[in-house]
């Protein structure tokens, strides 16, 4: 199944903030009187100071927990202009789900497809940059669709879809590079790589909010060890 691509245009994830990188300027409009109208530059420059200050907050109480006059704080967004980019809290929600997706997804693609190393050196990579993010943060911030993930029964019936399909993205990603190291004989042939990247982020997630409620790298440190030794791989 052909993965889809990392969309990352007018942005890049940075140190767990967002910094715009090019905008789309569109020929100026003949100046009138009145009040200015927003261009479009500035009309993208809040939408994005809206979905990072959702993205900090809901990564740190989750969705249920999370109230826009908090989110509307941190973006410096008056309450009334929230409407004009989102039509209900809702709709920002799924906004930050597909987000949160893309950046998550090329962050494990810039380890997953570094040929320069094997590849069960790329997963563990992948694995340190993510623990090394926890970390950074104090153990505040979890993964976003994890979080969303153990809401779900208070949560819009449209979420379910649109989380499963990125936990499905997730693991194709890593099935993928698992297999590579099968063929490179980094891995018993009899492990069934789909399987186990499925194991992989139904184990992490959990290790995630253990080590938020620890507020310590030892869950993290303890599933890894025991996901590799089911692959047989030895440190």
């Amino acid at each position: 199944m052909r993965l889809p691509p990392c969309r990352i245009d007018l942005y890049i994830f940075r140190d767990d903030r967002f910094i715009i990188l090019r905008m789309a300027a569109d020929t100026p409009a003949p100046r009138r009187r009145g009040r200015p109208t927003k261009t479009r530059e500035a009309l993208l420059e809040t939408r994005e100071a809206l979905l990072r200050a959702g993205l900090e907050v809901l990564t740190e109480k989750g969705f249920s927990a999370s109230g826009l006059d908090e989110i509307l704080r941190r973006a410096g967004v008056p309450k009334g202009s929230f409407y004009h980019y989102f039509e209900n809290k809702d709709a920002f929600g799924q906004a930050l789900i597909t987000r949160y997706a893309d950046y998550f997804a090329c962050k494990l693609e810039r380890h997953f497809s570094n040929t320069t190393r094997a590849p069960l050196a790329r997963i563990r990579d992948a694995i340190a940059d993510l623990q090394a993010g926890m970390l950074r943060h104090e153990f505040r911030r979890g993964c976003l669709v994890g979080n969303l993930g153990q809401e779900m029964g208070s949560l819009p019936e449209p979420f379910r879809a649109q989380l499963s399909d990125v936990f499905a993205d997730w693991q194709q990603r890593l099935a993928r590079c698992l297999r590579e190291a099968q063929a490179g004989g980094e891995i018993p042939e009899h492990i069934d790589c789909d399987e186990a990247a499925a194991f992989f982020w139904i184990g992490w997630e959990g290790a995630v909010l253990r080590a938020k409620l620890e507020r310590r790298m030892a869950p993290l440190e303890l599933f890894v060890r025991y996901f590799f030794a089911g692959l047989h791989v030895t440190e």
